[in-house]
């Protein structure tokens, strides 16, 4: 008869993988002259090396409720900070684009996210990278259960 594997009293992951997001989350809040949320913040920097993107695109980067990223575009469009169009060779596809505020902004996002990003890798080995990003992956390609 096979035995199953130890209990673990403790989460292996998903604790230290909470504290991360909430220090980004902090992270952005501290740059006041940002003025923007952490979601904000991620769809901008997405948004910064694209000519333009369809919704589904930036859905299927972020895994946002589809009503949630809406929120988000609604409050960037509200700042003139994106605009949405429709794709002329798909009417039912919106495109969403940077403004030129936007794309500022964006650039601002995206440099503080380097930042961040640059020192948090220090030291980290390109092995360990890759090892990071399968355990990412691991959680972001699970089936909704």
């Amino acid at each position: 008869m096979a035995s199953s594997p130890p209990r673990r009293k403790e989460l292996a992951a998903i604790p230290g993988i909470e504290r991360a997001t909430h220090a980004i989350g902090l992270f952005l809040t501290e740059r006041t002259a940002l003025d923007v949320s952490q979601a904000e913040a991620h769809v901008l920097a997405y948004l910064l090396g694209r000519k333009n993107a369809r919704i589904s695109d930036i859905h299927e980067e972020f895994g946002h409720r589809r009503s949630t990223l809406t929120s988000v575009l609604d409050r960037l469009e509200r700042r003139k900070l994106l605009k949405r169009s429709t794709d002329i060779q798909n009417r039912r596809t919106v495109i969403v684009t940077l403004t030129q505020s936007g794309t500022a902004l964006a650039t601002k996002v995206f440099q503080a996210l380097r930042e961040l990003e640059v020192h948090a890798l220090e030291g980290i080995s390109t092995t360990e990278l890759e090892t990071f990003h399968r355990v990412i992956d691991g959680f972001s390609n699970m089936p909704v259960m």
